[in-house]
């Protein structure tokens, strides 16, 4: 099945094999620091998530691309859209904003006269869901900023269509990188 490859590779040597190899975990390596760039740019830990539900809909569908930006000290607003993660919790959950609450903390014994944005309370609610996220706090009563991922700012609708292929499909995810990396090691340039 893969004799033609492996006739490729031994006709190729050691060297060039080693190089293509660094030239795969090069781009690698720079896909990340692409990543991490942007979650410095934007300040959130994740700049770019896929929507899973339909708990958004009609404002966004499943397999829709969001991009997120986490300003910190910009106040959320009733109706911003947001993307936040609970402890414990693997997936973000990306809903609206439906209250906010403000905890006034003294500072040096003197009580602020505007409140600080990291002292923000939130309470959410997916657009096509009834009730709103209590439930999903896991024991909170309301979100703080801490949780919060970021804001929306964009998204393309269907791009994510191919994060929620690879996850339902390990195999098409496992064919997909072997391929890329077979195809790396063979590829002559």
């Amino acid at each position: 099945m893969f004799a033609d490859e492996l006739k490729t590779l031994r006709r190729l040597g050691f060297r060039h094999v080693l190089l293509q190899v660094l030239n795969f975990a090069s781009v690698l390596a720079s896909g990340l620091m692409i990543w991490k760039g942007l979650g410095l740019l934007t300040n959130t830990e994740s700049p770019i998530v896929v929507v899973l539900s339909g708990s958004m809909e009609p404002a966004f569908y499943r397999g829709d691309l969001l991009f997120l930006v986490n300003p910190p000290d910009t106040r959320y607003q009733t109706g911003d859209i947001t993307v936040y993660k609970i402890p414990g919790q693997d997936i973000p959950i990306v809903h609206r904003v439906l209250e906010t609450h403000d905890v006034v903390k003294p500072v040096n014994g003197v009580r602020e006269k505007v409140p600080r944005p990291e002292n923000q309370l939130l309470l959410t609610k997916g657009d096509n869901n009834y009730l709103d996220d209590v439930e999903l706090y896991q024991g909170l009563d309301w979100l703080e900023r801490k949780h919060i991922v970021g804001k929306v700012r964009g998204f393309l609708p269907y791009v994510g269509y191919v994060t929620i292929a690879l996850n339902d499909f390990p195999q098409l995810k496992y064919a997909l990188l072997g391929g890329l990396g077979l195809l790396a090691l063979v590829q002559r340039e």
